[in-house]
């Protein structure tokens, strides 16, 4: 994956065969994700590269991440749960997520038409970042550590080939994943299990 910022905006996240050509999803959206990359830093947060993303941080803590996909791209809000979501374009990125947390474009141009509502979902996110308030823990049938629900939302193919497994392997994973002491070793961990995974072995398996 990548480690520099500019390279996503010129190459894309390093996570495929398709980086640095034009197939690359983030070439393909490239407008609509600068635009939201410009009212993200009109905003006042910091830009970080994240899982081969851009990520904006504001007093430490993850607000919105961008990311490119084949017939989309998308702006994901960390903690959403805590957004109102009035104009109700919030949606959720898939099975394994709890609540609706992104907003999804099919246009680069559609980010310009919504940049008054975008940026006040990110000036709302902000807020509760500078107070400290976070959503409430919701207990999770499988208890998914939150570090496998963002490898998943950013990797749809990972997503697709972890819904398939049986609940026992599904368990296996998050069992060895909570053992980890801090978030960084869960997620290397994550990059680590991403074959196996993809082979439909669970966590104890051999490759």
């Amino acid at each position: 994956m990548i480690t520099e910022i500019e390279t996503y905006f010129d190459k894309g996240c390093g996570r495929c065969n398709r980086f640095a050509t034009a197939a690359c999803s983030a070439h393909i959206w490239n407008k609509g994700l600068r635009a939201l990359r410009d009212l993200a830093l009109a905003a006042g947060l910091d830009e970080q590269v994240k899982w081969g993303h851009p990520c904006y941080v504001h007093t430490g803590r993850n607000i919105a991440i961008i990311g490119a996909f084949r017939h989309d791209f998308r702006l994901s809000f960390f903690n959403a749960p805590l957004l109102q979501d009035p104009e109700g374009i919030l949606e959720k990125k898939g099975a394994f997520t709890q609540h609706a947390d992104m907003i999804r474009f099919t246009q680069n141009g559609a980010v310009k038409k919504m940049a008054p509502v975008i940026t006040k979902y990110l000036r709302e996110a902000i807020g509760y970042a500078e107070a400290g308030i976070t959503p409430p823990r919701i207990p999770r049938e499988v208890p998914i550590p939150d570090e496998l629900i963002t490898a998943l939302d950013a990797d749809p193919e990972l997503a697709e080939a972890f819904h398939a497994l049986t609940p026992g392997r599904q368990k296996s994973y998050a069992f060895n994943l909570n053992q980890a002491k801090t978030s960084k070793t869960r997620f290397a961990r994550i990059e680590k299990f991403r074959g196996k995974i993809l082979a439909g072995k669970g966590a104890q398996e051999r490759s």
